[in-house]
């Protein structure tokens, strides 16, 4: 990376390099397993002028989407993270019949299902095929297209400009972040609301979250860069909320810049918070690094320590998280046999990288081992209570981030 892919600028910092790895969602099956596999540099790098995060652009959107292992539907918290969401913004928007919702990165409709259900008509946009597919099995009308200025302007010319867009964790994983913006602009009315989550880089660096850095996110905001971000396309951030999903995220409401006003008390207090955490200097950047080999080292030797005792340790979930995490430390099928995932497109398929299998979830109550890592430690009370049958056995979970911690469960 030479340059900021925001402003432009040539003086970059570097603030982690986890080496190289695989795409993190490009899950293995059988017949690939000897077959040679690419990876990529993962190096996180900071501008010295505008303060945006980055990792340079190695894969294409179109390498990750075009057929996409996540589906949002498979997380209960998530589905009604955005079930709350759209009764919240039809409330704080007046949304009604006459209102026209869009999502840019709509996965399988597993929040405009809930606009649908109230009978606001809506659009998604999502770039992949199979996932968009079961968003309109789901009854929900999706669009299969990236999002640019060129989409924008075609789904406003043929369905009329939306009164709010939703952007919910997709800001990151654009790497033509202003044409992005502008796609947005070219969507929303001009007296229009556009609502924007993304993880938030303030926690990323106080939480240790160093495995949220793979290569489908491109970018990582503070609401500082985010609002220069939004800008480049013509909006302005007007509100920010605080939000625990992903470990910790901002939600940006931003408005066409000839209408926003002055941003509300919220913005100036979380950027206050980062000013004194030092995000808006490289000097809040300094100590990652250290933190980060911290993490590694003390999950190896759990696992090297439970493998001498004779314990058992598998794993649970398979989320781009988790893909960084094992392959960053190394862990094989060695330390970690097997781990499970709701998600029956994953079941036999094998980590990128690591290459360990993922099962379906009820091998842990058939195997039952000494303790379960499990690598969406962002869900942590969702599955803390989906997995208190461990219990039973005497098991307990593990949680890697922020840093190692060993939990009993159940009663």
């Amino acid at each position: 990376m030479t340059h900021c892919r925001l402003c432009g600028s040539e003086a970059m910092a570097s603030v982690v390099d986890l080496g190289a790895t695989p795409p993190c969602e490009s899950f293995l099956a059988a017949d690939q397993l000897d077959r040679p596999e690419p990876a990529y540099p993962l190096h996180l790098r900071v501008c010295a002028d505008c303060r945006l995060a980055q990792i340079p652009p190695l894969i294409t959107p179109e390498d990750t989407f075009s057929e996409y292992a996540y589906f949002s539907s498979y997380s209960t918290s998530w589905v009604e993270h955005a079930r709350t969401f759209v009764t919240d913004a039809a409330a704080r928007l007046e949304l009604g019949a006459g209102s026209f919702v869009v999502e840019v990165a709509s996965n399988d409709g597993y929040l405009l299902k809930h606009v649908v259900d109230r009978g606001i008509r809506c659009l998604g946009i999502e770039p992949s095929v199979n996932v968009g597919a079961a968003a309109r099995e789901a009854g929900v009308p999706t669009l299969t297209a990236f999002l640019d200025p060129d989409t924008g302007a075609g789904v406003r010319a043929e369905h009329g400009p939306a009164d709010l867009v939703v952007a919910n964790n997709v800001y990151a994983h654009i790497p033509d972040v202003v044409g992005f913006t502008r796609g947005l602009r070219a969507l929303v009315a001009d007296d229009g609301w556009v609502s924007v989550e993304v993880q938030h880089l303030l926690t990323l660096i106080e939480e240790n979250q160093y495995d949220t850095i793979y290569h489908e996110h491109f970018q990582y905001y503070t609401v500082a860069s985010a609002t220069r971000a939004l800008a480049s396309g013509g909006l302005a951030l007007v509100d920010v909320e605080l939000l625990p999903t992903h470990g910790g995220s901002i939600r940006l409401w931003a408005r066409p810049a000839e209408v926003a006003g002055e941003p509300s008390r919220r913005v100036a207090e979380v950027l206050d918070r980062e000013k004194s955490a030092g995000l808006q200097e490289l000097s809040g950047y300094a100590e990652f690094s250290a933190r980060v080999a911290k993490v590694r080292r003390d999950l190896l030797r759990f696992l090297i320590d439970a493998a001498e005792r004779g314990e058992t340790v598998v794993g649970y979930g398979a989320p781009g998280k988790g893909n960084t995490l094992l392959n960053h430390c190394g862990i094989r099928p060695d330390l970690l046999p097997y781990t499970v995932d709701r998600n029956p497109y994953k079941h036999g398929r094998f980590t990128p990288g690591t290459r360990i299998p993922i099962l379906p979830p009820e091998r842990i109550a058939a195997d039952r081992p000494d303790y379960v890592l499990v690598l969406p430690w962002n869900l942590r009370a969702e599955l803390t209570e989906q997995l208190s049958y461990v219990h039973e056995w005497g098991g307990r979970l593990v949680f890697p981030i922020p840093e190692l911690s060993i939990v009993e469960v159940g009663a």
